[in-house]
């Protein structure tokens, strides 16, 4: 295929260059027949502005005079005739003395009329170019004519060397043609790696059906100039891009910073988790050849979902194995202050821890309707106890059996944003330490004719500043005060915001208490 792809380069460079001399040749034809004809032209002027001639012509006989000075001129200027004649076209002087006195052969009329005449026309010479012009007596009427020619086939050597000029040119370009024709056919080929275009046409078949059929996103981004080059479906899906990103910049896409960052870097990045389009992404990008970058994007947010809530779930059962082993711890004391004879002391010591965790777990209980969601809380309840940290259900809170679905939340989705919102504020609480650490937690409807659902967390840890706030929600976010507090854990707020933008609502940050310290999370979602 390369071979056949080469001979048509070769035919079409010949094909050009023949159509090219062919041309060069008929203008150099062209070129030299007019400028034959304006040195005739002007012979013609200067034979016919001599007084002399026209005097001649008023003589009993002419040629006697005009054919030696006609021959005279003719052999000094090189043209093949001089032809002077009467009005009526009878010649007076001719080359050949035995056409002397016959009509003339050619084209007169503008010439009587006072014009000029240049032309090629057949002749008693044969073809020739040649121009006529009125002979006149001082400024009266045109009383001859002079006709002066030149032989076509005597233009033939000065034709002849102009096309030999343009041969030799033409033929040069053909070598340089062919050469840069064969350089240009073995790039080709080595830049195809010897496949035709039948070859190339099927690999791009396969190629296309490969990129747009696997499950990962893949990206091919052009590192000098930040665009993209090449994306598959599931790469524009999984980045919530919309219409057709090839050739625009990766900042023109709409993508978090951190993510353009990740993506356009030089170094090597291997299953980084970002988010971006409301998913929790895995990135890896690679360089590839010819300054590009390949990225390749997975799809990890139900897994991570499904961490988050595994998390929550093991702390709830460690929470019940914590108290399950401190129930037994009580039961023993009980038993031995029973064995003692102190009654009534044994009956204060069982029910003092008991009263507090069953309040806890009758509120909450009492209030919300929505038992995984009731668990997690009580799960919470127990994690901040084992820490020593207080741990509130707000009386305000309230969530009746059709909250969820009229909100249009799945339960998992309010387990990803108290479990995360909780974690976080304990996390900070457990950093900072403050006197008295207490998180409260506030779950209802946004208002009880809405449809939508508000979460509140907030804790007295050191609180956040506005710049902290607004990154609070993007991935791998957090910052250390200088007692060396912790409010974040990166991923896990970051799940809170993509909940939050799924689903259209808002989440707002400010401090925990009225005068300033600690952090609150308010979240409102649904419809």
């Amino acid at each position: 295929m390369a071979r056949q792809l080469l001979l048509l380069q070769v035919s079409l460079v010949l094909i050009a260059c023949a159509l090219a001399v062919t041309v060069a040749v008929l203008q150099a034809r062209s070129d030299v027949t007019d400028q034959a004809g304006r040195r005739d032209l002007a012979i013609a002027e200067a034979v016919a502005g001599t007084g002399w001639v026209a005097d001649q012509i008023a003589t009993a006989d002419p040629t006697t005079t005009l054919q030696p000075y006609a021959e005279r001129i003719r052999r000094d200027t090189g043209v093949d005739f001089i032809t002077i004649m009467s009005p009526a076209g009878i010649r007076f002087t001719h080359p050949d003395p035995s056409e002397i006195g016959k009509h003339y052969i050619g084209t007169i009329g503008p010439a009587l009329a006072g014009g000029t005449v240049v032309e090629t026309y057949t002749g008693t010479l044969g073809p020739s170019v040649r121009a006529v012009v009125p002979i006149r007596s001082g400024s009266g009427p045109v009383v001859a004519l002079v006709a002066i020619g030149v032989r076509i086939d005597a233009l033939g050597p000065e034709i002849a060397s102009r096309v030999g000029i343009i041969a030799a040119v033409g033929g040069a370009l053909l070598v340089l043609a062919l050469i840069g024709t064969a350089l240009i056919g073995r790039r080709l080929q080595r830049q195809t790696r010897g496949l035709g275009a039948e070859e190339l046409a099927l690999m791009h078949s396969y190629y296309d059906a490969v990129l747009h059929s696997v499950r990962e996103g893949l990206i091919l981004l052009d590192t000098d100039s930040g665009r993209v080059r090449l994306i598959n479906a599931e790469a524009s899906r999984l980045l919530g891009l919309e219409g057709d990103p090839v050739g625009k910049r990766l900042t023109e896409l709409g993508l978090p910073a951190e993510v353009v960052t990740a993506m356009a870097g030089s170094e090597p990045l291997v299953d980084a988790v970002h988010l971006a389009g409301g998913r929790v992404l895995v990135l890896s990008a690679l360089p590839a050849r010819a300054h590009g970058r390949v990225v390749t994007l997975r799809d990890h947010t139900e897994l991570t979902e499904l961490t988050s809530q595994l998390g929550t779930a093991r702390d709830l059962t460690e929470a019940l194995k914590s108290q399950s082993h401190e129930s037994a711890n009580r039961l023993h004391a009980v038993i031995t202050l029973v064995e003692l004879g102190r009654s009534e002391e044994a009956v204060a010591f069982a029910t003092q821890e008991l009263r507090l965790a069953q309040q806890m777990t009758d509120q909450v209980v009492a209030t919300i309707a929505e038992p995984v969601v009731a668990a997690v809380l009580l799960g919470k309840a127990q994690v901040a106890g084992e820490l020593g940290i207080g741990f509130e259900v707000t009386a305000d809170s309230a969530l009746d059996p059709d909250a969820l679905a009229d909100a249009g939340l799945d339960v998992r989705e309010v387990v990803t944003l108290l479990g995360n919102l909780i974690d976080n504020a304990l996390e900070a609480l457990g950093r900072s330490r403050p006197a008295h650490p207490l998180v409260q937690v506030t779950v209802r409807r946004t208002d009880p004719e809405s449809d939508g659902l508000f979460l509140r967390v907030t804790d007295n840890g050191p609180g956040l500043d506005e710049q902290d706030a607004e990154r609070a929600f993007r991935r791998g976010w957090s910052t250390k005060d200088d007692d060396g507090a912790l409010h974040g854990h990166g991923l896990g707020l970051g799940l809170v915001g993509q909940v939050v933008h799924r689903h259209a609502g808002s989440v707002t940050v400010g401090p925990g208490s009225p005068d300033g310290t600690g952090a609150a999370f308010d979240v409102t979602v649904g419809r």
